[in-house]
Protein backbone atom coordinates (compact mmCIF):
# COMPACT_ATOMS: atom_id res chain seq x y z
CA UNK A 1 0.00 0.00 0.00
CA UNK A 2 2.83 2.75 0.97
CA UNK A 3 4.81 1.87 -2.47
CA UNK A 4 1.77 1.72 -4.54
CA UNK A 5 1.13 5.55 -2.75
CA UNK A 6 4.63 6.73 -3.04
CA UNK A 7 4.97 6.00 -6.82
CA UNK A 8 1.49 7.84 -7.18
CA UNK A 9 3.29 11.18 -5.38
CA UNK A 10 5.90 10.45 -8.04
CA UNK A 11 3.47 11.46 -10.57
CA UNK A 12 1.27 13.05 -9.42
CA UNK A 13 1.36 16.10 -6.70
CA UNK A 14 0.12 15.29 -3.35
CA UNK A 15 -2.79 17.96 -2.50
CA UNK A 16 -3.41 19.67 0.97
CA UNK A 17 -6.81 19.37 -0.19
CA UNK A 18 -9.47 18.32 -1.77
CA UNK A 19 -9.36 19.02 -5.66
CA UNK A 20 -12.55 20.80 -5.66
CA UNK A 21 -11.80 23.38 -3.12
CA UNK A 22 -8.28 24.56 -4.21
CA UNK A 23 -6.81 26.22 -7.98
CA UNK A 24 -4.26 23.90 -9.24
CA UNK A 25 -1.26 24.78 -12.07
CA UNK A 26 2.46 23.99 -12.59
CA UNK A 27 2.08 21.23 -10.18
CA UNK A 28 2.22 22.53 -7.52
CA UNK A 29 0.55 22.96 -3.82
CA UNK A 30 -1.89 25.61 -3.17
CA UNK A 31 -2.63 27.07 0.46
CA UNK A 32 -5.40 29.77 0.76
CA UNK A 33 -3.94 32.17 2.80
CA UNK A 34 -3.47 35.70 2.65
CA UNK A 35 0.14 37.04 2.85
CA UNK A 36 0.81 38.71 5.28
CA UNK A 37 4.33 39.31 4.31
CA UNK A 38 2.85 40.81 1.07
CA UNK A 39 0.36 43.15 3.68
CA UNK A 40 2.67 44.26 6.01
CA UNK A 41 5.09 45.68 3.33
CA UNK A 42 2.24 47.39 1.90
CA UNK A 43 1.06 49.05 4.55
CA UNK A 44 4.73 49.78 5.74
CA UNK A 45 5.38 51.62 2.54
CA UNK A 46 2.53 53.64 3.29
CA UNK A 47 3.71 55.37 6.29
CA UNK A 48 4.94 58.71 6.53
CA UNK A 49 8.82 58.62 5.85
CA UNK A 50 11.15 59.95 8.71
CA UNK A 51 12.98 63.30 7.86
CA UNK A 52 14.80 62.44 4.72
CA UNK A 53 18.76 63.07 4.60
CA UNK A 54 20.92 64.95 2.24
CA UNK A 55 24.28 62.87 3.73
CA UNK A 56 24.85 60.01 1.80
CA UNK A 57 24.29 56.67 3.72
CA UNK A 58 27.99 56.33 4.55
CA UNK A 59 28.19 59.62 6.22
CA UNK A 60 24.66 59.04 8.22
CA UNK A 61 25.94 56.17 9.60
CA UNK A 62 29.56 57.21 10.72
CA UNK A 63 27.79 60.17 12.06
CA UNK A 64 24.97 57.71 14.06
CA UNK A 65 27.81 55.25 15.26
CA UNK A 66 29.63 58.00 17.47
CA UNK A 67 27.13 57.98 19.84
CA UNK A 68 25.78 54.33 19.73
CA UNK A 69 27.10 50.87 19.03
CA UNK A 70 25.62 48.52 17.21
CA UNK A 71 25.62 45.09 18.35
CA UNK A 72 25.26 41.68 15.26
CA UNK A 73 24.81 38.06 15.23
CA UNK A 74 24.34 36.01 12.63
CA UNK A 75 22.42 32.71 11.89
CA UNK A 76 23.37 30.62 9.12
CA UNK A 77 21.84 27.46 7.44
CA UNK A 78 24.08 25.94 5.29
CA UNK A 79 22.90 23.14 2.66
CA UNK A 80 24.76 20.04 2.66
CA UNK A 81 25.78 18.45 -0.68
CA UNK A 82 24.49 15.14 0.03
CA UNK A 83 23.07 12.33 -2.31
CA UNK A 84 19.86 11.69 -0.40
CA UNK A 85 17.62 14.46 1.60
CA UNK A 86 18.38 13.72 6.15
CA UNK A 87 15.35 11.24 7.13
CA UNK A 88 14.77 9.54 4.06
CA UNK A 89 16.25 8.04 0.56
CA UNK A 90 15.17 10.69 -1.47
CA UNK A 91 17.51 12.92 -4.04
CA UNK A 92 17.42 16.89 -3.91
CA UNK A 93 18.17 18.64 -7.18
CA UNK A 94 17.92 22.07 -7.12
CA UNK A 95 15.75 23.58 -9.94
CA UNK A 96 13.36 19.85 -10.15
CA UNK A 97 9.85 19.86 -10.88
CA UNK A 98 7.50 21.32 -8.02
CA UNK A 99 7.10 17.99 -5.68
CA UNK A 100 8.68 15.37 -7.49
CA UNK A 101 11.46 14.68 -5.18
CA UNK A 102 9.21 13.71 -2.43
CA UNK A 103 7.80 10.17 0.07
CA UNK A 104 5.79 9.93 2.95
CA UNK A 105 8.79 10.00 5.21
CA UNK A 106 9.77 13.82 4.46
CA UNK A 107 6.17 14.65 3.47
CA UNK A 108 5.36 13.84 7.24
CA UNK A 109 2.83 10.88 6.59
CA UNK A 110 1.67 9.14 9.60
CA UNK A 111 3.25 5.89 10.28
CA UNK A 112 6.43 7.00 8.19
CA UNK A 113 9.64 6.45 10.28
CA UNK A 114 12.91 8.51 9.93
CA UNK A 115 16.50 7.08 9.50
CA UNK A 116 19.12 9.63 9.96
CA UNK A 117 21.70 10.12 6.74
CA UNK A 118 25.35 9.69 8.63
CA UNK A 119 26.71 11.95 6.21
CA UNK A 120 24.56 14.22 7.84
CA UNK A 121 26.75 13.59 11.01
CA UNK A 122 30.22 13.56 8.85
CA UNK A 123 29.41 16.80 7.50
CA UNK A 124 28.71 18.04 10.97
CA UNK A 125 31.35 17.09 12.70
CA UNK A 126 33.75 18.39 9.65
CA UNK A 127 32.57 21.78 9.77
CA UNK A 128 32.40 21.80 14.03
CA UNK A 129 36.19 20.94 13.50
CA UNK A 130 36.62 23.92 11.57
CA UNK A 131 35.44 26.16 13.30
CA UNK A 132 36.96 25.25 16.37
CA UNK A 133 34.19 24.10 18.35
CA UNK A 134 34.19 21.66 21.24
CA UNK A 135 32.19 18.84 20.16
CA UNK A 136 29.35 17.04 22.03
CA UNK A 137 29.80 13.07 22.04
CA UNK A 138 26.27 12.82 22.97
CA UNK A 139 23.73 14.40 21.50
CA UNK A 140 19.96 14.40 20.12
CA UNK A 141 17.79 15.98 17.78
CA UNK A 142 14.48 17.67 18.74
CA UNK A 143 10.57 18.67 17.75
CA UNK A 144 10.70 22.35 16.96
CA UNK A 145 6.67 22.78 17.08
CA UNK A 146 5.19 25.06 14.42
CA UNK A 147 2.85 25.69 11.49
CA UNK A 148 3.58 27.03 8.20
CA UNK A 149 2.29 25.57 5.00
CA UNK A 150 5.47 24.40 3.78
CA UNK A 151 6.16 22.17 6.98
CA UNK A 152 4.04 19.27 6.34
CA UNK A 153 4.68 17.48 9.76
CA UNK A 154 3.46 20.60 11.53
CA UNK A 155 7.17 20.53 13.52
CA UNK A 156 11.28 20.71 12.54
CA UNK A 157 13.50 18.01 13.10
CA UNK A 158 16.22 19.94 14.92
CA UNK A 159 18.86 20.44 17.90
CA UNK A 160 17.40 22.58 20.89
CA UNK A 161 19.72 21.89 24.37
CA UNK A 162 22.26 19.17 23.18
CA UNK A 163 23.78 20.90 19.85
CA UNK A 164 26.40 18.40 18.19
CA UNK A 165 29.44 21.43 18.26
CA UNK A 166 29.17 24.36 20.55
CA UNK A 167 31.63 27.29 21.99
CA UNK A 168 34.27 27.51 18.41
CA UNK A 169 35.59 30.81 16.47
CA UNK A 170 35.98 31.58 13.20
CA UNK A 171 39.23 33.80 11.70
CA UNK A 172 38.36 36.63 9.07
CA UNK A 173 40.97 39.06 7.52
CA UNK A 174 38.93 42.44 5.91
CA UNK A 175 39.89 43.67 2.99
CA UNK A 176 42.33 46.54 2.03
CA UNK A 177 39.32 48.62 0.74
CA UNK A 178 37.12 47.97 4.10
CA UNK A 179 40.18 48.91 6.41
CA UNK A 180 41.75 45.69 6.22
CA UNK A 181 42.55 44.12 9.56
CA UNK A 182 42.11 40.79 11.19
CA UNK A 183 39.18 39.81 13.19
CA UNK A 184 37.78 36.95 15.35
CA UNK A 185 34.01 36.17 15.64
CA UNK A 186 33.28 33.24 18.05
CA UNK A 187 30.47 30.57 17.43
CA UNK A 188 28.06 29.87 19.83
CA UNK A 189 27.04 26.35 18.16
CA UNK A 190 26.32 24.44 14.87
CA UNK A 191 23.23 21.73 14.72
CA UNK A 192 21.67 19.58 12.40
CA UNK A 193 18.28 19.93 11.30
CA UNK A 194 16.31 19.19 8.43
CA UNK A 195 14.72 22.48 6.21
CA UNK A 196 11.11 23.09 5.11
CA UNK A 197 9.22 23.18 2.40
CA UNK A 198 9.13 26.29 0.03
CA UNK A 199 6.12 28.60 -0.46
CA UNK A 200 5.85 30.72 -3.57
CA UNK A 201 3.57 33.46 -2.79
CA UNK A 202 1.40 35.13 -5.50
CA UNK A 203 1.21 38.59 -7.28
CA UNK A 204 -1.59 39.34 -5.67
CA UNK A 205 -1.50 37.77 -2.16
CA UNK A 206 -4.41 35.60 -2.63
CA UNK A 207 -2.89 32.67 -2.19
CA UNK A 208 0.94 30.66 -1.70
CA UNK A 209 2.09 27.48 -3.84
CA UNK A 210 3.99 25.12 -2.57
CA UNK A 211 6.88 22.83 -3.59
CA UNK A 212 7.79 19.81 -1.01
CA UNK A 213 10.75 19.06 -2.49
CA UNK A 214 12.94 20.76 -0.31
CA UNK A 215 11.29 19.42 2.61
CA UNK A 216 14.26 17.24 4.78
CA UNK A 217 17.02 18.50 3.02
CA UNK A 218 19.66 18.41 5.40
CA UNK A 219 21.17 21.60 7.36
CA UNK A 220 23.39 23.09 9.46
CA UNK A 221 22.28 26.02 11.21
CA UNK A 222 25.48 28.24 12.55
CA UNK A 223 25.04 30.67 15.21
CA UNK A 224 27.21 33.21 15.95
CA UNK A 225 28.36 34.66 18.70
CA UNK A 226 27.39 38.72 19.02
CA UNK A 227 30.48 39.94 17.83
CA UNK A 228 30.14 41.87 14.99
CA UNK A 229 29.97 45.36 14.99
CA UNK A 230 29.52 46.33 11.44
CA UNK A 231 27.92 45.81 8.23
CA UNK A 232 31.23 44.76 6.40
CA UNK A 233 32.51 42.64 9.32
CA UNK A 234 29.26 40.36 8.93
CA UNK A 235 29.25 39.91 5.01
CA UNK A 236 32.90 39.16 5.45
CA UNK A 237 32.35 36.51 8.68
CA UNK A 238 29.38 35.61 5.73
CA UNK A 239 31.89 35.14 2.86
CA UNK A 240 34.02 33.23 5.33
CA UNK A 241 31.21 30.38 6.17
CA UNK A 242 31.08 30.27 2.34
CA UNK A 243 34.40 29.62 1.39
CA UNK A 244 34.85 27.05 4.44
CA UNK A 245 32.06 25.00 3.87
CA UNK A 246 33.18 24.92 0.00
CA UNK A 247 37.33 24.20 0.69
CA UNK A 248 35.63 20.96 3.37
CA UNK A 249 33.21 20.07 0.13
CA UNK A 250 30.15 19.56 2.56
CA UNK A 251 28.29 22.14 0.59
CA UNK A 252 28.73 24.41 -2.66
CA UNK A 253 27.40 27.49 -0.95
CA UNK A 254 25.58 29.10 -3.19
CA UNK A 255 23.60 31.96 -2.69
CA UNK A 256 21.43 32.28 -5.31
CA UNK A 257 19.99 28.54 -4.58
CA UNK A 258 19.22 29.01 -1.22
CA UNK A 259 22.58 26.65 -0.26
CA UNK A 260 23.43 29.53 2.15
CA UNK A 261 21.28 31.67 4.36
CA UNK A 262 21.80 34.00 6.40
CA UNK A 263 19.55 35.74 8.96
CA UNK A 264 21.42 38.27 10.51
CA UNK A 265 20.34 39.94 14.47
CA UNK A 266 20.91 43.72 14.99
CA UNK A 267 20.56 45.84 18.23
CA UNK A 268 21.61 49.31 19.12
CA UNK A 269 22.88 50.71 22.28
CA UNK A 270 24.36 53.91 23.31
CA UNK A 271 28.19 53.41 23.71
CA UNK A 272 29.25 52.26 27.38
CA UNK A 273 25.86 50.53 28.10
CA UNK A 274 26.37 47.19 28.85
CA UNK A 275 22.52 46.18 28.19
CA UNK A 276 21.95 44.60 24.82
CA UNK A 277 19.44 46.64 22.91
CA UNK A 278 15.93 45.13 21.52
CA UNK A 279 17.21 42.68 18.74
CA UNK A 280 15.53 42.47 14.75
CA UNK A 281 15.66 39.60 13.12
CA UNK A 282 16.17 40.41 9.09
CA UNK A 283 15.75 37.84 6.68
CA UNK A 284 15.77 37.17 2.94
CA UNK A 285 19.62 38.12 2.34
CA UNK A 286 20.60 36.88 -0.63
CA UNK A 287 24.19 38.17 -1.38
CA UNK A 288 26.98 39.39 1.36
CA UNK A 289 26.17 42.97 -0.64
CA UNK A 290 22.93 42.90 0.77
CA UNK A 291 23.66 41.58 4.62
CA UNK A 292 25.86 44.66 4.41
CA UNK A 293 23.67 47.18 3.48
CA UNK A 294 20.02 45.99 5.12
CA UNK A 295 22.28 45.84 8.59
CA UNK A 296 23.40 49.49 7.57
CA UNK A 297 19.82 50.41 7.07
CA UNK A 298 18.80 48.94 10.32
CA UNK A 299 21.04 50.48 12.55
CA UNK A 300 20.30 54.24 10.96
CA UNK A 301 16.43 53.31 11.53
CA UNK A 302 17.20 52.07 15.20
CA UNK A 303 19.22 55.05 15.66
CA UNK A 304 16.57 57.48 14.12
CA UNK A 305 13.96 55.63 16.83
CA UNK A 306 16.55 56.48 19.92
CA UNK A 307 17.08 60.10 18.90
CA UNK A 308 13.45 60.74 18.32
CA UNK A 309 12.24 59.22 21.80
CA UNK A 310 10.90 56.13 20.07
CA UNK A 311 13.04 53.50 21.55
CA UNK A 312 10.07 51.69 22.27
CA UNK A 313 9.01 51.03 18.90
CA UNK A 314 12.01 49.10 18.19
CA UNK A 315 10.16 45.60 19.18
CA UNK A 316 11.59 42.15 18.76
CA UNK A 317 10.29 41.03 15.30
CA UNK A 318 11.41 38.83 12.19
CA UNK A 319 12.19 41.90 9.20
CA UNK A 320 12.57 41.32 5.37
CA UNK A 321 15.33 43.29 3.39
CA UNK A 322 13.69 44.36 0.25
CA UNK A 323 15.92 44.70 -2.53
CA UNK A 324 14.03 47.33 -4.33
CA UNK A 325 13.17 49.99 -1.77
CA UNK A 326 16.56 49.11 -0.39
CA UNK A 327 15.14 49.04 3.13
CA UNK A 328 14.10 46.22 6.03
CA UNK A 329 9.89 45.56 6.53
CA UNK A 330 8.26 43.95 9.22
CA UNK A 331 7.17 40.25 8.24
CA UNK A 332 5.90 38.86 11.19
CA UNK A 333 6.75 39.24 15.41
CA UNK A 334 9.52 36.89 16.53
CA UNK A 335 8.65 33.92 18.57
CA UNK A 336 9.93 33.14 21.85
CA UNK A 337 11.54 29.53 22.75
CA UNK A 338 8.05 28.67 24.55
CA UNK A 339 6.63 29.12 21.27
CA UNK A 340 8.11 26.27 19.75
CA UNK A 341 7.36 23.64 22.45
CA UNK A 342 10.71 21.89 21.94
CA UNK A 343 10.69 17.95 23.15
CA UNK A 344 13.08 14.60 22.52
CA UNK A 345 11.90 13.61 19.16
CA UNK A 346 11.11 10.14 19.66
CA UNK A 347 11.84 8.33 16.69
CA UNK A 348 15.56 9.01 16.34
CA UNK A 349 18.62 7.33 18.83
CA UNK A 350 20.90 9.58 20.47
CA UNK A 351 23.99 10.65 18.51
CA UNK A 352 27.18 9.06 19.54
CA UNK A 353 30.70 10.29 18.50
CA UNK A 354 33.79 8.16 19.17
CA UNK A 355 37.28 9.56 19.93
CA UNK A 356 38.53 7.57 16.84
CA UNK A 357 35.67 8.96 14.24
CA UNK A 358 36.27 12.58 15.40
CA UNK A 359 40.29 11.97 14.68
CA UNK A 360 40.15 10.39 11.78
CA UNK A 361 37.46 13.06 10.43
CA UNK A 362 40.10 15.75 11.70
CA UNK A 363 43.02 13.95 9.58
CA UNK A 364 40.94 14.02 6.25
CA UNK A 365 40.53 17.75 6.70
CA UNK A 366 41.88 20.13 3.67
CA UNK A 367 44.14 23.22 4.59
CA UNK A 368 41.20 25.51 5.28
CA UNK A 369 41.07 29.25 4.23
CA UNK A 370 42.86 31.02 7.11
CA UNK A 371 45.98 28.16 6.82
CA UNK A 372 46.51 29.20 3.26
CA UNK A 373 46.02 32.75 4.22
CA UNK A 374 48.73 32.80 6.72
CA UNK A 375 50.65 30.57 4.23
CA UNK A 376 50.65 32.87 1.25
CA UNK A 377 51.51 35.90 3.79
CA UNK A 378 54.55 33.38 4.90
CA UNK A 379 55.86 33.10 0.98
CA UNK A 380 56.05 36.96 0.63
CA UNK A 381 52.46 37.95 -0.50
CA UNK A 382 50.59 40.96 -0.14
CA UNK A 383 47.33 40.70 1.44
CA UNK A 384 45.33 41.79 -1.57
CA UNK A 385 46.93 38.80 -3.50
CA UNK A 386 46.57 36.64 -0.21
CA UNK A 387 42.90 36.99 -0.25
CA UNK A 388 42.24 36.21 -3.91
CA UNK A 389 43.71 33.93 -4.11
CA UNK A 390 42.41 31.79 -1.29
CA UNK A 391 38.73 33.29 -2.17
CA UNK A 392 38.40 30.25 -3.67
CA UNK A 393 39.29 26.73 -3.31
CA UNK A 394 40.05 25.95 -7.33
CA UNK A 395 42.11 28.92 -7.72
CA UNK A 396 44.40 27.89 -4.85
CA UNK A 397 44.62 24.71 -5.86
CA UNK A 398 45.62 26.02 -8.98
CA UNK A 399 48.12 28.39 -7.73
CA UNK A 400 49.58 25.83 -5.26
CA UNK A 401 50.40 23.30 -8.33
CA UNK A 402 51.70 26.03 -10.42
CA UNK A 403 53.98 27.15 -7.75
CA UNK A 404 54.76 22.87 -6.97
CA UNK A 405 56.16 23.15 -10.87
CA UNK A 406 58.80 25.35 -9.89
CA UNK A 407 57.37 28.82 -11.07
CA UNK A 408 58.10 32.09 -9.09
CA UNK A 409 55.14 32.79 -6.59
CA UNK A 410 54.97 36.36 -7.10
CA UNK A 411 55.03 36.23 -10.82
CA UNK A 412 52.18 33.40 -10.34
CA UNK A 413 50.51 35.13 -8.53
CA UNK A 414 50.48 38.42 -10.88
CA UNK A 415 49.67 35.71 -13.98
CA UNK A 416 47.01 34.39 -12.13
CA UNK A 417 45.47 37.46 -10.78
CA UNK A 418 45.86 39.92 -14.01
CA UNK A 419 45.70 38.32 -16.92
CA UNK A 420 44.16 34.48 -16.30
CA UNK A 421 41.12 36.20 -13.64
CA UNK A 422 40.36 38.77 -16.86
CA UNK A 423 39.68 35.96 -19.05
CA UNK A 424 37.63 34.22 -16.76
CA UNK A 425 35.80 37.24 -16.18
CA UNK A 426 35.31 38.47 -19.84
CA UNK A 427 34.33 34.50 -20.90
CA UNK A 428 31.90 33.48 -17.51
CA UNK A 429 34.24 30.82 -17.22
CA UNK A 430 36.06 28.91 -13.81
CA UNK A 431 39.57 27.83 -13.48
CA UNK A 432 38.54 25.07 -14.30
CA UNK A 433 37.15 25.45 -17.62
CA UNK A 434 39.76 27.29 -19.07
CA UNK A 435 41.96 24.51 -20.99
CA UNK A 436 44.97 26.25 -19.37
CA UNK A 437 46.74 23.87 -17.02
CA UNK A 438 48.80 24.70 -13.98
CA UNK A 439 52.42 23.32 -15.78
CA UNK A 440 51.63 24.85 -18.90
CA UNK A 441 51.81 28.27 -16.60
CA UNK A 442 55.01 27.42 -15.05
CA UNK A 443 56.44 26.53 -18.33
CA UNK A 444 55.24 29.91 -19.56
CA UNK A 445 56.47 32.15 -16.54
CA UNK A 446 60.08 30.13 -17.02
CA UNK A 447 60.12 30.97 -20.85
CA UNK A 448 59.78 34.54 -20.35
CA UNK A 449 62.27 34.34 -17.00
CA UNK A 450 64.84 32.81 -19.28
CA UNK A 451 64.49 35.00 -21.77
CA UNK A 452 63.21 32.63 -24.10
CA UNK A 453 60.04 34.48 -25.14
CA UNK A 454 59.30 38.54 -24.25
CA UNK A 455 56.44 39.30 -21.97
CA UNK A 456 54.38 40.43 -25.37
CA UNK A 457 54.72 37.01 -27.01
CA UNK A 458 53.45 35.10 -23.58
CA UNK A 459 50.78 37.29 -23.42
CA UNK A 460 50.01 35.74 -26.70
CA UNK A 461 50.78 32.44 -25.78
CA UNK A 462 48.72 32.44 -22.18
CA UNK A 463 45.49 33.34 -24.58
CA UNK A 464 46.06 30.58 -27.05
CA UNK A 465 46.50 28.35 -24.15
CA UNK A 466 43.76 29.18 -22.19
CA UNK A 467 41.31 28.95 -25.35
CA UNK A 468 42.72 25.84 -27.17
CA UNK A 469 44.61 24.04 -24.76
CA UNK A 470 48.42 23.09 -26.14
CA UNK A 471 52.02 23.28 -24.52
CA UNK A 472 54.04 26.36 -24.29
CA UNK A 473 56.98 24.87 -25.89
CA UNK A 474 54.76 23.21 -28.96
CA UNK A 475 53.22 27.04 -29.32
CA UNK A 476 56.63 28.70 -29.52
CA UNK A 477 57.81 25.63 -32.04
CA UNK A 478 54.75 26.52 -34.18
CA UNK A 479 54.98 29.99 -34.43
CA UNK A 480 58.49 30.76 -34.63
CA UNK A 481 58.64 32.63 -31.63
CA UNK A 482 61.81 32.43 -29.62
CA UNK A 483 63.28 35.54 -28.56
CA UNK A 484 65.76 37.61 -30.52
CA UNK A 485 68.92 38.21 -28.32
CA UNK A 486 71.65 38.14 -30.49
CA UNK A 487 72.79 41.97 -30.42
CA UNK A 488 74.19 42.15 -33.71
CA UNK A 489 70.91 40.62 -35.12
CA UNK A 490 68.88 43.52 -33.28
CA UNK A 491 71.31 46.26 -33.90
CA UNK A 492 71.01 45.73 -37.79
CA UNK A 493 66.82 46.10 -37.20
CA UNK A 494 67.54 49.50 -34.85
CA UNK A 495 70.20 50.86 -37.81
CA UNK A 496 67.36 49.92 -40.69
CA UNK A 497 64.45 51.90 -38.57
CA UNK A 498 66.63 55.09 -37.79
CA UNK A 499 67.67 54.97 -41.31
CA UNK A 500 64.02 54.93 -42.70
CA UNK A 501 63.14 58.05 -40.03
CA UNK A 502 65.46 60.38 -40.13
CA UNK A 503 63.19 63.31 -39.57
CA UNK A 504 61.92 61.51 -36.48
CA UNK A 505 65.50 60.96 -36.08
CA UNK A 506 66.64 65.05 -35.94
CA UNK A 507 63.59 65.75 -33.68
CA UNK A 508 64.12 63.16 -31.13
CA UNK A 509 67.91 64.79 -30.97
CA UNK A 510 66.52 68.47 -30.89
CA UNK A 511 65.38 67.25 -28.02
CA UNK A 512 61.70 65.21 -28.47
CA UNK A 513 62.97 62.40 -25.85
CA UNK A 514 59.70 60.68 -26.01
CA UNK A 515 60.11 59.42 -29.76
CA UNK A 516 62.26 56.75 -28.33
CA UNK A 517 58.76 54.94 -27.51
CA UNK A 518 58.06 55.45 -31.76
CA UNK A 519 61.69 53.86 -32.50
CA UNK A 520 61.20 50.70 -30.13
CA UNK A 521 57.73 49.89 -31.58
CA UNK A 522 59.07 49.85 -34.86
CA UNK A 523 61.82 48.20 -34.21
CA UNK A 524 59.39 45.39 -32.44
CA UNK A 525 56.84 45.31 -35.30
CA UNK A 526 59.95 44.74 -37.34
CA UNK A 527 61.25 41.95 -35.58
CA UNK A 528 57.34 40.60 -35.23
CA UNK A 529 57.55 40.93 -31.46
CA UNK A 530 60.42 38.86 -31.22
CA UNK A 531 63.05 41.36 -29.78
CA UNK A 532 65.12 41.33 -26.32
CA UNK A 533 63.14 44.57 -25.24
CA UNK A 534 65.61 44.88 -22.68
CA UNK A 535 68.60 44.28 -25.43
CA UNK A 536 66.19 46.41 -27.85
CA UNK A 537 66.38 49.52 -25.71
CA UNK A 538 69.81 49.73 -24.29
CA UNK A 539 71.21 49.40 -28.33
CA UNK A 540 68.64 52.04 -29.45
CA UNK A 541 69.70 54.47 -26.95
CA UNK A 542 73.05 54.06 -27.73
CA UNK A 543 72.53 54.87 -31.46
CA UNK A 544 69.78 57.44 -30.72
CA UNK A 545 72.54 59.53 -28.32
CA UNK A 546 75.66 59.01 -30.63
CA UNK A 547 77.20 62.22 -31.95
CA UNK A 548 76.04 61.93 -35.94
Amino acid sequence: MALTFFKCIQTRPFLLYPLGLLPRKHGLLYCTMRSTQTQTATQEGQQPQSKVSTQSRAERLDSALKDYEAIIGIETHVQLSTLTKAFCGCPYNYGSQPNTTVCPICMGLPGALPALNSKVIQSAVKLGLALNCKLSFRSKFDRKQYFYPDLPKGYQISQFDVPIATAGFVDVDLPLEFGGGHRKFGITRVHMEEDAGKLLHTGNGSYSEVDLNRAGVPLLEIVSEPDMRTGIEAAEYASELQRLVRFLGVSNGNMQEGSLRCDVNVSVRPIGQLEFGTKVEVKNLNSFSAINRAIEFEILRQVLLHNEGQSDQIVQETRLWDEGSQKTVTMRKKEGLADYRYFPEPDLPEVILSEEFIEGIRDSLPELPEMKRRRYEQMGLSMQDVLFLANDINVADFFDETIGKGADVKLAANWIMGDVAAYMKNEKLTINEIKLIPQELAELIASIKGGTISGKIGKEILFELMAKGGTVKGLIKEKDLVQIVDPVEIEKMVVKVLAENPKQLEQYRGGRTKLQGFFAGQIMKLSKGKANPGLLNKILMERLNAKS
